[in-house]
């Protein structure tokens, strides 16, 4: 079977089938009506279909049922002479086996609007046993560098629902731009969201794209990436970064800066890439602030988790800053770090308080790891396997492995490479838990998550490239349990992936293809920055 993932038992299939045509009906039991209108909308659509209402034992139609012996995601999906029928542990289950379902009718069910009316499509009896490794298949989208507009996340969220993916990290702010709509700061978007200039390339690239750049998501935009998200199993994360990673927010409101060093009234939106020296200080004011971007954002977004980043905060800033030093003393703090840690419990604190749980990057271990905090480990496996030890949730995603900016390949005409090559194959190989991990402390790994910065990615096109085929494999890495990193059948994905390449043509993907990227997909004479050699495995 050309499934991807590949799911955990098929029987079959067998030469008989069941056929899909105008006589097809659909029946949905109670609490199934998410995959029934998707069904209706999407597998219709693409193949003409009306999928009428049906009584749950007509022939050759399709049956949507609930079975608490399943795993909450897990599902059967069962074809045989009296129809199809998918058969899930919970409502995420039941969609999951539908997409399955329209792998199994071909790449005409990825379309939007049938190519061949009329025909009749059909589907060999089977049995397919399926359920999730981890509860935590996530993918980061960073819309900060680069904006992308809502039709677009629209459509990344289609693209995650197609590939078993449930959580979508959504990076909403950083220096380069601040993307959602805050009511009681209005600056934050009419100054925060638009930059004037754009760094093409690396940030040691002399190229500049010398227009502005920008836009935001309204708060009903917002309302409607998560419903829209919620119909598909998909749950939104959203992240607002704190205390680095903060200029658009300084160039809207200056008083959230270190006022005493730097004359942040001069500072605007940041144009390049890197890391910024510019952080928030660590006053009540910002601390005010803050809470209330964060009651609004959690009026949003309905998610257990929250993201505040936490990353890549220098602190020359704060050990310059009468301000900084002075709540060090006042606090009891024996440094900077600690500092850090103070603004994260205090965050960790208030969304605590209204039933939301923080994660943040693994930075946020630097001065002691914040009560309840979760960790999205990033720059490796060690700031996981230590706070899995410590006994905190972890998502795994470190940077050598799954940062999809990270080039595919060696050539001289992979665009704009940044970082270690890793290949279709190295994504396929990663597994998120460490063997440094005892199998308790293993528990605490909720799963794992592919990241995309945007930093060289100006559009979708872009996007598609760097993220597919590979997270294809990172989708099975997630979803499937596979064998130990080494002994897994490579080939047989590769030969999964031909039929998989067709379903993602239909989709209108623009992913790198096998040989290498086709003439419209280069960028020569953009500078990246690439690493050589294996990256560390830590």
């Amino acid at each position: 079977m050309d499934l991807v993932p590949a799911p955990r038992t098929v029987e079959g299939p067998m030469r008989c089938g069941v056929l899909f045509d105008d006589d097809t009906t659909l029946w949905a039991a109670p609490g199934t009506e998410t995959t029934e209108r998707w069904l209706r909308a999407t597998l219709g659509a693409a193949l003409g279909l009306t999928l009428r209402p049906g009584p749950r034992d007509a022939p050759g139609g399709v049956r949507l049922c609930l079975d608490d012996t399943l795993e909450p995601e897990g599902y059967r999906l069962s074809v045989a002479n009296r129809g199809v029928e998918i058969r899930g542990g919970g409502p995420a289950g039941v969609f999951w086996g539908a997409q399955t379902l329209r792998q199994l009718l071909g790449p005409e069910a990825f379309r939007r609007a049938p190519v061949r009316p009329g025909t009749r499509y059909g589907v060999a009896h089977l049995t397919v046993e399926d359920a999730p490794r981890f509860r935590w298949r996530g993918l980061m989208l960073d819309v900060a560098r680069h904006f992308m507009p809502k039709d677009g996340v629209l459509r990344c969220l289609d693209l995650m629902a197609a590939h078993k993916l449930n959580v979508f990290h959504f990076h909403l702010t950083d220096d380069q731009g601040w993307r959602i709509e805050i009511r009681r700061h209005p600056r934050l978007t009419e100054v925060g969201s638009w930059r004037a200039r754009t760094k093409i390339g690396h940030r040691a690239s002399p190229l500049w794209e010398d227009k502005p750049h920008g836009g935001f998501y309204t708060q009903d935009d917002i309302r409607e990436i998560v419903a829209y998200a919620a119909q598909r199993h998909i749950t939104v994360v959203p992240e607002i970064d704190v205390p680095g990673h903060s200029q658009a927010a300084i160039a809207a409101y200056p008083e959230l800066g270190n006022t005493d060093v730097v004359d942040t009234t001069a500072l605007a939106v940041w144009d390049t890439w890197g890391v910024n020296p510019n952080v928030l200080a660590p006053t009540d004011h910002t601390l005010r602030f803050y809470e209330g971007v964060f009651e609004e954002v959690l009026e949003l977004f309905p998610s257990e988790f929250v993201h505040v980043g936490g990353d890549e905060c220098p602190k020359e800033q704060w050990r310059l800053s009468p301000a900084a030093q002075a709540r060090i003393a006042e606090l009891g703090l024996a440094d900077e770090d600690q500092l850090q840690s103070w603004f994260v419990r205090h965050f960790d604190t208030w969304l605590a308080t209204r039933g939301r749980r923080l994660i943040g990057w693994d930075e946020i271990l630097e001065g002691g790891l914040a009560d309840g905090a979760a960790v999205s480990s990033w720059r490796g496996y060690a700031g996981g396997i230590a706070a899995a030890r410590a006994g905190h949730d972890v998502v795994m995603c470190p940077e050598q492995q799954v940062y999809f900016d990270h080039r595919q390949a060696a050539g001289a005409d992979e665009p704009v490479p940044i970082g270690y090559v890793r290949t279709l194959e190295d994504v396929y190989r990663f597994d998120p838990v460490s063997t440094e991990l005892t199998p308790a402390q293993a528990r605490h790994v909720l799963g794992t998550q592919a990241n995309l910065w945007t930093e060289a990615m100006e559009d979708h096109a872009r996007v598609d490239y760097q993220a597919f085929p590979r997270l294809a494999a990172f989708a099975e890495v997630a979803w499937s349990d596979l064998p130990a990193p080494r002994e897994r059948d490579f080939a047989g994905f590769e030969r999964r992936m031909r039929a998989h390449y067709a379903r993602l043509d239909a989709l209108g993907v623009g992913y790198r293809p096998p040989g290498g990227p086709r003439p419209w997909q280069r960028r020569p004479g953009v500078l990246g920055r690439p690493l050589e050699g294996r990256p560390p495995n830590r």
